[in-house]
């Protein structure tokens, strides 16, 4: 089944609306999805390599908007929007004592959830809500999460095939140390913040 899954997300990504596809994956996931864009972004350099700019560029450009977006629910729409995703993950308790950090190191917050697994949607609600700088927090998710999508996809062009040898050989092993990944972001954000 995850061979199955690997290959189907791998015609996917060749096909040419794959990139309004990974726009969408990359917008939706700053402000309320679980997944990241990543799971999209990966296939499609390694299925198009030559494209990695203009891949790394869409979803930069997407994931900062959904930022906004983001942004907009917490400011805007605390209360209807905003504490029902954050108590459907499980961090509406723990927001609070954010408040502090955000106040000096807001900034920084967003920065870090942009490069990491941390769930960067988290974050961009939090800024809304503490409003945070509109300025500041644009600039921080721009150098962050490009930084995170430019570099990642750089790899891919740079190492390409050998990484695509890799995953297709070791393809448990990648899925689980995605997994693993992407749930101890949400595990640290629970028990650390």
């Amino acid at each position: 089944m995850l061979q199955r899954t690997y290959d189907w997300m791998m015609a996917i990504s060749a096909r040419p609306n794959a990139i309004w596809a990974l726009a969408v994956i990359s917008f939706i996931e700053s402000s309320v999805f679980p997944i990241p864009p990543d799971v999209l972004l990966v296939p499609m350099i390694l299925a198009a390599r030559s494209r990695w700019l203009v891949i790394a560029l869409v979803c930069t450009v997407a994931s900062v908007l959904g930022g906004l977006a983001g942004y907009a629910i917490g400011y805007f729409l605390y209360e209807s929007v905003g504490r029902p995703l954050l108590d459907f993950y499980g961090y509406a308790g723990k927001f609070a004592s954010l408040k502090a950090h955000f106040d000096e190191w807001g900034a920084w917050w967003v920065a870090m959830a942009g490069l990491t697994p941390f769930p960067y949607k988290v974050i961009t609600i939090a800024s809304g809500v503490f409003a945070l700088d509109p300025a500041t927090f644009s600039i921080a998710s721009a150098l962050s999460r490009g930084a995170r999508f430019f570099l990642e996809a750089g790899l891919l062009y740079w190492v390409g095939p050998p990484i695509r040898s890799f995953v297709e050989k070791r393809l448990g092993l990648v899925t689980t140390v995605f997994f693993v990944i992407l749930i101890g972001g949400f595990v640290v954000v629970r028990y650390l913040m």
